[in-house]
């Protein structure tokens, strides 16, 4: 049993028969004279703070202060953490009816908390993050278990703390930490959570009980401020002076008429950082707003999307032992993500240094990940470099993630033929050449599928299953399970040059080059993409995906598509025989041994540019609807905007086009076929959109 779950059972054994409580609540008095409430939203894994859950604490809380305990302690009694926050599948209806009314009764639950004569404790293990974050917040105390997270990630869905995190926060730890926590929607582990002033304490679960008594008694005292910071803060032109830097660094990263949300959150903190209860108030008439803007909406649509993804995956994948065949970058990373996740793993590799780097990449995955060391340690152990391949026979799924060249993988596959065990899938992470090209060397193609993972693994959550004419649909199944387990979003799609991702990526990424051909600076174009919600622009891109890479996707799509392709540029050729291949050179289109390149031009360039470079890979995701890459609409939207990082204010590339106009678009493109070529021909299938 878990942990905490029997932590709880324990606590029902001293206080005997805990009532099941109000609806979404368990509750009871301990020996001490504590009351705790543990959230156990009904019908779920994972506690959400929804209207019900609000409601009921209210009596609870009512209960409290009619009959004061020696203390109150909040804490979760799920496995998988605190509170993921608000429920987001409510918002669509506030957003319609009377948003600021609802918000208002949630903040006088949290105000009543605040306002109790006793100590208020909340225990935190796992997420504590939005309204769930904010609930924590309205105690004197937190005690966060090993392994805790604060955040607040309203900023992702084009919002901000709306129950009460605003001016929380800001009077809890120094105001310009908590704000670039709200601003940036980053969370704070265990051990910068405590630094900050976030968490009181940190402790195991075992210890739990022991330091709320400490708590309950006074031996930990609430924290009284944010410190020096907080104070000169509260005079209204440090504020001005801080808001007007915070404004700037925000616009980096996110344009005010794309994301309002970071804006509106420096406004109120401007005008009311001194006065928590106007603060309040403009909380919530700001977040009522936000809800009702198309960002928000369509941000969203992205959290569905995600959801929607997850859900198509659900089942047992049945595999507990993975062997990954190759230990460069793409292998290491899926071998060391596998085993973070819990598989067991086998790296093979006819290297012993490659095999010693994969290890090494492994551990800076753990660190990155905010790993402790004992799980570090764990992760480690449960990858074992394999020279002579012998997990092989042993694995449930094994993927080859050897160079690109098809001779090579024939040479793996007919190895792996004679070595796997019977029922074992065996999966390919190529990502330019097509399964059909690969698949009369397998010996089971029934259980022969793709698995593209986007480079780096760690961070890029999208992979997408592929699967050939021949591939068991229960194998395409468990892929999918097995993505899903190890904490990646996985898309179903067929078999077709470049699949989906690669497919609509590329003639983005090429017409940047015919553009630079042209005569126009690379970092005008990539102002461009970035002006029009991209997360960097495509020269970036292609540098960060890999020169070599973009130019053999490039090669491949020129040779197998019926539609022409922009001329590959000499450029690019020439950057790739000089070894000059990008990001992991160091040296691309751009210099990379001193960071990622942040293009910082005012000049907008011609006026056809940016529709030049998306319109494009608008007409390639169109294509793959046609052809029934993809299964639909949503899932084009959800890839792309997972693995490219496609505008998600714009709510993916199929929404941007239906919202903008197919009309539009179709005319748009035929233009440009005529002035620059074929390749920019409207596909048939906009017709059926």
């Amino acid at each position: 049993m878990d942990k905490v779950l029997r932590h709880l059972g324990e606590m029902k054994l001293e206080l005997g028969p805990v009532s099941p409580g109000k609806g979404n609540w368990q509750h009871g008095t301990d020996a001490n004279g504590i009351l705790w409430l543990a959230l156990n939203k009904d019908g779920t894994g994972t506690n959400t703070i929804s209207q019900d859950v609000i409601r009921d604490l209210s009596d609870l809380i009512e209960q409290a202060e009619a009959d004061p305990p020696k203390a109150l302690v909040i804490r979760s009694a799920k496995q998988g953490g605190f509170a993921a926050g608000a429920d987001i599948g409510s918002f669509d209806a506030m957003s319609d009816g009377d948003a600021a009314d609802l918000l208002g009764q949630g903040h006088a639950v949290l105000d009543r908390i605040a306002a109790l004569s006793c100590p208020t404790i909340c225990v935190v293990h796992g997420a504590a993050l939005g309204a769930g974050f904010e609930l924590a917040l309205a105690c004197d105390i937190r005690i966060s278990v090993e392994g805790a997270s604060f955040g607040f990630p309203e900023v992702k869905l084009g919002l901000h703390p709306g129950l009460g995190g605003t001016f929380r926060l800001p009077a809890l730890i120094d105001p310009h930490e908590a704000l670039t926590l709200m601003l940036t929607g980053k969370t704070a582990y265990t051990a910068r959570a405590k630094s900050l002033g976030i968490a009181d304490a940190v402790v195991e679960e075992r210890h739990v009980a022991a330091v709320v008594n400490a708590a309950a008694t006074g031996q930990i005292k609430e924290r009284e401020s944010g410190g020096v910071t907080a104070g000169v803060l509260l005079l209204k032109p440090a504020r001005s002076l801080a808001a007007g830097k915070m404004r700037r660094e925000t616009a980096r990263q996110a344009p005010q008429q794309h994301y309002p949300a970071p804006y509106a959150l420096i406004d109120i903190w401007e005008a009311h950082g001194d006065d928590a209860e106007a603060m309040q108030k403009a909380e919530i008439t700001s977040f009522a707003a936000l809800l009702k803007t198309e960002t928000s909406q369509n941000l969203r649509r992205v959290f569905f999307l995600r959801q929607t993804l997850k859900d198509a995956a659900k089942g047992d994948d049945g595999v507990a032992h993975v062997h990954v065949v190759g230990a460069g970058a793409m292998g290491g990373g899926i071998a060391a993500w596998a085993a973070l996740k819990g598989k067991t793993v086998t790296l093979g590799d006819i290297s012993a240094e490659a095999l010693a780097k994969a290890v090494a990449q492994a551990e800076s995955i753990c660190k990155a990940s905010h790993l402790s060391g004992i799980e570090t340690r764990d992760t480690l152990d449960r990858i074992m470099p394999d020279l002579k391949g012998y997990g092989i026979a042993r694995a449930d799924l094994v993927i080859e993630a050897a160079p690109e060249k098809p001779e090579l993988k024939e040479q793996i596959y007919t190895d792996l033929g004679r070595r796997m065990k019977t029922g074992a899938v065996l999966a390919t992470n190529t990502s330019s050449l097509q399964l059909k090209q690969l698949v009369g060397s397998v010996k089971h193609p029934r259980r022969f599928a793709g698995l593209h993972f986007f480079n780096p693994v760690a961070r890029m959550e999208l992979v997408e299953v592929v699967a050939h004419e021949a591939t068991d649909a229960k194998v395409v199944q468990r892929l999918a399970s097995f993505c899903r387990a190890i904490g990646k979003l996985p898309v179903k799609v067929t078999d077709y040059p470049g699949f989906l991702v690669n497919r609509a990526l590329t003639p983005y990424l090429m017409e940047a080059m015919v553009l630079m051909s042209e005569g126009i600076d690379k970092e005008v174009i990539d102002a461009a993409a970035i002006r029009f919600g991209m997360p960097m622009g495509p020269v970036a891109l292609a540098d960060q995906v890999g020169l070599d890479i973009c130019l053999r996707t490039a090669e491949n799509l020129k040779d197998t598509l019926d539609k022409p392709m922009a001329d590959i540029s000499e450029a690019l050729r020439e950057k790739v025989e000089k070894g000059e291949t990008g990001k992991k050179a160091g040296q691309g289109f751009y210099d990379w041994w001193n960071g990622a390149p942040h293009p910082d031009t005012d000049d907008t360039g011609p006026e056809d540019m940016t529709d030049r470079l998306i319109l494009p890979m608008l007409d390639a995701c169109v294509e793959c609807l046609r052809m029934g890459i993809a299964h639909d609409a949503d899932q084009v939207d959800g890839a792309m905007i997972f693995a490219t990082g496609f505008a998600p204010f714009r709510g993916g590339p199929m929404h941007y086009a239906r919202t903008r106009g197919t009309k539009d678009i179709c005319a748009r493109l035929t233009g440009f076929a005529a002035t620059y070529g074929a390749r920019f021909e409207p596909d048939e299938g906009w017709s059926t959109l």
